[in-house]
């Protein structure tokens, strides 16, 4: 049966545009994407079967263009288009920043780390910038590591904080494992960043660690 030939209150855009996105499941928000069905398969049956294959939403979303052309339904073009939408969610979220202030939205914060952050396959760690009122400069990914661990230089981190004109920074980073508790090495790297930029009178807000889930502020945890 067609998605036309439902009633109407359980057609996904009808759904969305009566109860608002969130009443929706992640076959029916996938299946509003991707607009048409296949023969034999509605656009919610295709999207049933896709997060069947993929395991769940968020590794279709993050699934490189070989993975997610392979699978029925999907091609270079639906590709780009998600490409699309995640970017414009990701400069949304920045710009919200830009806005406000980081210490009044934290969860603003957390929500464009996690953005940011949790597809990484390896350990990044990244800075936000931010001015006397405490909105967002830039945002930089400022160094790259292994599956498990990356290399923080306190002097570069210095030296991006002056070269923005910084009066406040955001650290964050990921766990590839998803497990976002930090680690006494994580912990000890934070305070040594603190102790630098104090030397230029640059504060330090918070820490974030991106794993599954919601990211871990230090802040909250009272480690700062």
């Amino acid at each position: 049966m067609s998605i036309r030939d439902w009633p109407a209150a359980e057609r996904p855009r009808e759904k969305l545009l009566q109860h608002g996105p969130g009443s929706l499941s992640d076959a029916e928000l996938l299946a509003i994407f991707l607009r048409t069905g296949v023969s034999g398969k509605s656009a919610v049956d295709l999207a049933r079967h896709l997060l069947s294959e993929f395991g769940s939403l968020r590794a279709l979303l993050e699934a490189d263009l070989r993975a997610f052309c392979r699978q029925l339904g999907l091609g270079p073009a639906k590709f780009s288009q998600l490409q699309a939408v995640l970017e414009m969610s990701r400069r949304h979220l920045a710009e919200r920043l830009r806005r406000e202030s980081a210490l009044e939205s934290p969860q603003a914060v957390s929500d464009y780390f996690k953005a940011l952050l949790r597809h990484e396959p390896h350990e990044v760690f990244g800075c936000l910038f931010l001015d006397t009122r405490h909105r967002m400069l830039a945002f930089e990914v400022l160094f790259r590591g292994s599956i498990d661990s990356a290399s923080v230089y306190p002097r570069q981190v210095v030296k991006r904080a002056l070269a923005h004109n910084a009066a406040a920074v955001i650290f964050c980073h990921n766990h590839p494992s998803g497990i976002s508790e930090p680690s006494q090495a994580d912990r000890t790297l934070t305070q040594r960043l603190v102790k630098a930029l104090d030397l230029i009178e640059v504060r330090v807000l918070d820490h974030f660690i991106v794993g599954d889930g919601q990211p871990l502020s230090m802040v909250e945890r009272g480690w700062m």
